[in-house]
């Protein structure tokens, strides 16, 4: 009795086990739950809290709109105008300035944190029609086949189940729709990760995590495959921002609420561990950071694309075998 107690008190030692009336499908479902590696609650905080100090959320919206104007061009690679399109993620409305009437009709804006996504409900006007949606990117819920297309701009890199929401927008999309997105990854903040890791172990011995954790260019594809999104091509772009000092560049992330939110981050940081951090970081060759923006355009496949994918596999049949015939 005594032992059940304790486990009870301790919920990390607890397992999953099957009550008998559930199902095989339900007891998998329960047990297979996403790894949560991020604090949902703490990054929809920080997102509000950022956008309640509008002129300093306005001051750093340098990056977001830069990613969003190149997003944008991206959409306009495709020859298509949209009626309804909507951004997961939207935050302070940053792709619906670089979008205009000839690209679609409505831009339905989603984002979590209900502050931040009406920061500029007063102050800007749009060239299209928007429609701001309190929505939890981890779980977009739209009706079957009923989106044009989808847009992301910097908001995925903080989601638990990035398949899951992947998959999501995919059931969302109609025949042969179109799904953008862009995310840090790779080696985004890599000076700054460095300059902290050093420092912690010089200071405490240990390494915390300051930085969360990103994805990659094959994870992302992977993923995308896995989602069931087709015809996708990923592309890099390196954003290159000078900052004077390490305290600059930590006090501008604070103001676009993209701080730490790791489930297992640290409550706070020791003076000398940040004096000695911002130490490191001058006494580099080169203080720049480099953001890494993974720019995703995928197609939900339909019949035509099929039809399309199996002519080209056997025209490339064909020209192979006439190759072989000439060259004997």
């Amino acid at each position: 009795m005594r032992k059940a107690m304790q486990l009870c008190s301790r919920p990390w030692l607890a397992r999953t086990y099957t009550t008998g009336k559930e199902t095989a499908r339900e007891y998998l479902e329960k047990s297979a739950a996403p790894f949560e590696v991020f604090d949902r609650n703490a990054k929809r905080m920080q997102r509000n809290r950022a956008a309640a100090r509008a002129v300093d959320s306005r001051e750093v919206d340098y990056l977001k709109d830069e990613v969003a104007a190149r997003v944008s061009d991206r959409l306009l690679d495709i020859k298509r105008r949209y009626h309804t399109v909507v951004e997961i993620g939207a935050g302070c409305g940053h792709l619906a300035k670089a979008v205009d009437e000839d690209m679609m009709d409505r831009l339905i804006m989603c984002d979590m944190a209900e502050t931040a996504l009406d920061r500029d409900i007063d102050a800007t006007e749009y060239e299209v029609k928007v429609e701001r949606r309190i929505v939890d990117e981890e779980a977009p819920v739209f009706d079957p086949a009923s989106l044009d297309a989808v847009v992301s701009s910097l908001s995925m890199h903080w989601v638990n189940d990035l398949p899951g929401m992947l998959i999501q927008i995919r059931k969302a999309l109609v025949p042969d729709g179109v799904f953008i997105g862009a995310m840090f990854g790779g080696d985004s903040l890599f000076e700054l990760r460095t300059a902290l890791q050093l420092a912690d172990v010089e200071r405490d011995g240990g390494i915390a995590a300051r930085v969360s954790p990103l994805t990659d260019t094959r994870d992302v594809g992977s993923l995308l495959s896995r989602a069931g999104l087709t015809l996708s091509t990923i592309d890099v772009d390196n954003i290159v921002v000078n900052y004077p000092s390490m305290l600059h560049l930590v006090s501008d992330i604070n103001a676009m609420g993209e701080g730490n939110a790791v489930v297992q981050r640290l409550p706070f940081i020791k003076r000398d561990t940040l004096l000695a951090a911002s130490a490191i970081y001058k006494g580099k060759p080169c203080s720049l950071i480099i953001f890494y923006c993974r720019c995703c355009v995928c197609y939900c496949c339909c019949v035509a694309q099929r039809a399309i994918v199996c002519c080209r596999d056997a025209l490339a049949r064909v020209t192979h075998c006439v190759n072989s015939y000439f060259l004997l």
